[in-house]
């Protein structure tokens, strides 16, 4: 890593919701199963381990997110698709899926998974509900504003790797404004913070993100240990979306807890 600071520790709160309804999407071909890659286990984690909380999305509130509770914004019909739990995305044309509702202070909790190498998506959270009109209203391929969660494979142009971005979870603003904590991206290209440990697995293994979204800081783990996040956002409730950026990625387990 371009730095060894520490990830800092904050006070910590507790959170609520608003909402909107909720639209079924359609089925893309889907990959078959057998490649090897299936069982992994998201907590087969790789770095130094020791005793540590892992948070799976099991427990009182937490619901699991299907079909119902997204909405295709801007890709092609067939860009997104489920089979059971898991939501497949052929990375083409370049997009979001967006939750079917806004929300203000939650958790969540998702498995990902790159099928090519060099893959590229992200979670954005708190994305505003006039980008999103915006966006649906002239339906052209790009991405919103909001605070995103990068989400890439580590042979994605290792040659730059530390320097303005990593591929294990940086946590970064978009068309707003944030507080990262360190360390930080060095190279000029805006507040962006780094994790504080390499944690991601390579494409076709299976990775686990849980995200804590309250009163504006949100905070990142990665295969279960905290690595990076904000706080000061100037944007604090709006839609939770996923991004199509060019490669074929999976997402499972998807759970989310709304907090008052």
């Amino acid at each position: 890593m371009p730095n060894e600071n520490t990830h800092p520790l904050t006070r910590r709160t507790l959170l609520g919701t608003a909402g909107l309804a909720s639209i079924a999407l359609t089925g893309v071909a889907l990959p078959a199963r057998g490649d090897g890659h299936e069982a992994d286990n998201a907590e087969g984690l790789p770095g130094p381990e020791g005793p540590h909380a892992f948070v799976d999305g099991t427990g009182h509130g937490w619901r699991t997110l299907g079909p119902d509770d997204f909405a295709n914004v801007n890709c092609h019909e067939d860009t997104w698709g489920w089979r059971d739990d898991t939501l497949y995305c052929t990375g083409n044309p370049v997009g979001v899926l967006r939750s079917a509702q806004t929300y203000t202070n939650f958790e969540i909790v998702l498995e990902w998974n790159h099928r090519q190498e060099a893959g590229n998506s992200g979670l954005f959270v708190w994305t505003p509900e006039d980008v999103i009109e915006r966006m649906t209203a002239e339906p052209k391929p790009g991405l919103p504003t909001g605070i995103e969660v990068q989400i890439l494979d580590t042979r994605y142009n290792p040659a730059q790797q530390g320097t303005w971005f990593t591929s294990h979870g940086d946590v970064f603003p978009v068309g707003q404004t944030m507080t990262p904590f360190p360390p930080l991206s060095n190279n000029g290209q805006g507040p962006r913070s780094f994790p504080s440990e390499d944690r991601v697995r390579d494409h076709g293994h299976w990775n686990h993100y849980y995200v804590r979204a309250i009163n504006g800081e949100i905070r990142l783990w990665v295969n279960g240990k905290e690595v990076s996040g904000g706080n000061e956002c100037s944007t604090t409730s709006g839609y939770i979306c996923l991004e199509s950026e060019g490669a074929p990625i999976e997402f499972r387990n998807i759970r989310l807890r709304e907090l008052a």
